[in-house]
């Protein structure tokens, strides 16, 4: 008889580990689906934010300028702006720079023209050339903003 009761438990204790287990799954698949629904919701949102965002970035054609300080003095760029965005960033004037950072500095030159803003990371090592260029660009796009 003591066999009996053996097994009956053993089973009971099978029956419940598999229920649990089923219980894990099922909710797993509604957070997994839950997941995907806000991944799609999120995918939306971005998707309207970046459509906002293009017709909100809309410059006025022409040759804007802005000057800031750069690491060894000041920083002179020219923006053109063509069809509403920015089509070319050309420094004019840069004397007192060092010419390593500055030859470094003109990588965020593509980046601003590819983010259509000046909201982007200044180069690491020429940090304080690199935001010269960047606050003196930002400076003539509030002009073409006007």
């Amino acid at each position: 008889m003591g066999e009996f009761w053996t097994r009956a438990i053993s089973l009971v204790a099978v029956i419940v580990c598999l229920t649990g287990y089923n219980t894990v799954l099922d909710k797993r698949e509604q957070a997994e689906e839950k997941l995907k629904e806000q991944q799609a919701e999120l995918e939306q949102e971005q998707s309207g934010n970046a459509a906002e965002e293009a017709t909100e970035v809309a410059y006025k054609d022409g040759t804007y300028t802005g000057e800031a300080q750069g690491f060894g003095g000041p920083v002179d760029v020219e923006v053109i702006i063509e069809n509403g965005k920015i089509s070319e960033i050309n420094i004019t004037s840069a004397e007192k720079e060092d010419g390593a950072y500055l030859s470094m500095a003109e990588d965020i030159i593509p980046k601003i023209i590819e983010a259509q803003s000046a909201d982007v990371d200044t180069i690491s090592g020429a940090t304080f050339s690199s935001t010269g260029i960047k606050e003196a660009v930002t400076q003539a796009l509030e002009e073409a903003a006007n």
